[in-house]
């Protein structure tokens, strides 16, 4: 019989340890049903990128520099893993002809053309998202906001798309509960809505929702399902539209 899922605090401390450099202590026992807290590492992500934009602000800085002072924020405190994965995923899904070759790829430490070009765009766009935030003043409340729901669909993905590779971190992590992926989604949502209000929160919920879609609709089509990269490369691109929305609606 399947034990009955429960959260519990410690999962927090799991998930940070899972997607940031944040140093904490955690326990590795429950990290599929852990992952309902992806969310509060990205909350725990925003918040550090959001406090290095409000100082760079009291020292006067321009729009430009609070933004690429709080995009350097966001990329360290991760270590730069979803990055990892964009790049990754870019050189994999586009240089090769089959799945093994793809995952082959993919494994590989050297970077591509594919995965730089696709690094300097995600790089690029959020950098002119976020200078335009902080031009309105609303730079820190979009990046908590986005650094929340971009990582919400994520454990729907683990539960929803079968494992590309027989070994990795996606398969060590397992699948998700139901619950814990349904809970993800109800955490990050309520937390952004408190945030930016209820309908910039409803505007970018739905712009990740159509960008994971496409997002795990790729990874079928190329790899067969998901790994470690293609959840990384869905954060950045879930971020980018989240970010991307925020600033229609500034």
């Amino acid at each position: 019989m399947t034990a009955r899922f429960t959260p519990k605090l410690s999962d927090a401390a799991t998930a940070l340890a899972l997607m940031t450099r944040i140093p904490v202590r955690a326990t590795f026992e429950r990290t599929s049903e852990a992952t309902w807290a992806f969310p509060l590492a990205g909350l725990a992500v925003g918040l550090v990128a959001g406090a290095v934009a409000t100082i760079a602000g009291w020292f006067g800085l321009g729009a430009s520099l609070i933004a690429g002072f709080a995009l350097s924020a966001l990329v360290i405190t991760t270590g730069a893993m979803h990055e990892d994965g964009l790049a990754d995923c870019a050189d994999g899904f586009w240089g090769g002809f089959e799945k093994l070759r793809r995952l082959e790829i993919m494994r590989d430490s050297r970077i591509g053309a594919y995965g730089v070009i696709a690094l300097i765009l995600g790089l690029l766009i959020r950098f002119t998202a976020l200078s335009q935030l902080a031009h309105e003043d609303l730079i820190v409340t979009a990046m908590i906001a986005a650094a929340l729901l971009s990582r919400a669909p994520l454990p729907a993905l683990m539960m929803l798309l079968p494992p590309a590779r027989s070994d990795g971190l996606s398969v060590k992590t397992g699948r998700p509960p139901c619950e814990a992926a349904a809970l993800a989604l109800i955490v990050a949502f309520a937390l952004a809505w408190i945030v930016v209000g209820f309908v910039p929160a409803v505007i970018a919920s739905a712009a990740i929702a159509g960008t994971a879609f496409a997002a795990a609709r790729i990874a079928m089509t190329k790899i067969g399902g998901q790994t470690g990269d293609v959840l990384g490369a869905t954060q950045v691109l879930c971020e980018i539209a989240a970010l991307t929305a925020f600033t229609v609606l500034a």
